[in-house]
């Protein structure tokens, strides 16, 4: 490996397993030192335990880098401040940040419970807003930075039983706009990833829901057609590596999709079709002219079914 990140320090928030693990493992080979951050709790948040975090230190350490471990939740403010600060107390600063800590708890909107939506809300997006809000006050000083969240085609795109992480992962992607707005100017960057690979997370997708997804689900580019359980979560780091590097000092504000070999920039919202007049449309002349016009392809992702 190269020594890109030499003499940087990075977090990487829910480190322990899947995506987050392969980065921290990739930034610490690049010369990062990294604190890998973990819970270790279980797929719907519940639970905790320190060996996520303490066994992906050890390799890290076993290969001749540096890591600490951190077991604080994300979903807090206060303690979402103790891993910022875990970073300066060992290492004495922090260049990059990468908001990767999530949890799933699917269910169709309708069976969605206030508990569920919360939950996940709280560990993604308001997670990614505790860590960005104490690492950007410390990076504004330095003049310096880098922050990548985690956000995702479930958002993006919309995946069918998902509305939860869904709002939460589009949520990221505009946060990751405003942020980049926000702290440009002081050399600290913000930018999204939104990958795709076979994790505990997607182990528990059944496959049910996986059909039902691929006929009315995520939408993803031409040539991204790829079986989602074929995808190393380790395929995700090199981007995420170079995202973190000096070479990536002028990408600010966008949103990435990385899946397997594929590396995608999406496009900024913008509108794709515009109608005009001038004056106040009414409901007869929108309805009229909607479907020769703004609404002449568009395709119902979800086509009402007869009642069973």
């Amino acid at each position: 490996m190269g020594q890109r990140l030499k003499g940087k320090v990075a977090i990487v928030t829910g480190s322990g397993r899947g995506i987050g693990r392969g980065m921290a493992m990739l930034m610490a080979a690049e010369g990062a030192a990294v604190v890998v951050n973990d819970l270790g709790g279980n797929v719907d948040g519940s639970g905790a335990t320190s060996s996520a975090a303490d066994e992906v230190v050890q390799e890290i350490r076993a290969a001749g880098g540096s890591a600490v471990a951190n077991y604080d939740s994300v979903s807090d403010f206060e303690t979402a401040g103790n891993i910022v600060r875990t970073a300066v107390k060992e290492f004495g600063r922090l260049d990059v940040l990468v908001n990767n800590a999530g949890i799933l708890r699917d269910r169709m909107v309708f069976n969605l419970s206030e508990d569920d939506w919360d939950a996940v809300i709280a560990v993604h997006l308001t997670g990614t807003f505790n860590c960005t809000r104490h690492a950007s006050a410390l990076m504004r000083e330095q003049h310096g930075g880098r922050i990548i969240s985690m956000s995702s085609t479930s958002g993006l795109y919309g995946n069918s039983g998902q509305a939860n992480y869904g709002a939460a992962k589009d949520g990221i992607a505009g946060f990751t706009r405003v942020v980049a707005r926000d702290l440009g100017r002081y050399g600290v960057t913000a930018n999204a990833i939104a990958p795709a690979a076979a994790t505990r997370m997607t182990a528990t997708v059944s496959d049910q829901t996986r059909q039902i997804r691929s006929e009315r689900g995520t939408a993803l580019p031409t040539g991204a057609s790829l079986s989602i359980a074929k995808l190393d979560p380790d395929d995700v780091a090199p981007f995420a590596a170079y995202l973190a590097s000096d070479a990536a000092r002028d990408i600010n504000g966008q949103t990435f999709l990385v899946m397997g070999g594929i590396v995608a920039l999406l496009n900024q919202p913008a509108p794709a079709r515009t109608i005009t007049k001038i004056g106040r449309w009414t409901p007869e002349e929108i309805a009229a002219l909607f479907p020769r016009t703004l609404g002449m392809d568009l395709v119902n992702p979800a086509p009402p079914q007869p009642p069973k």
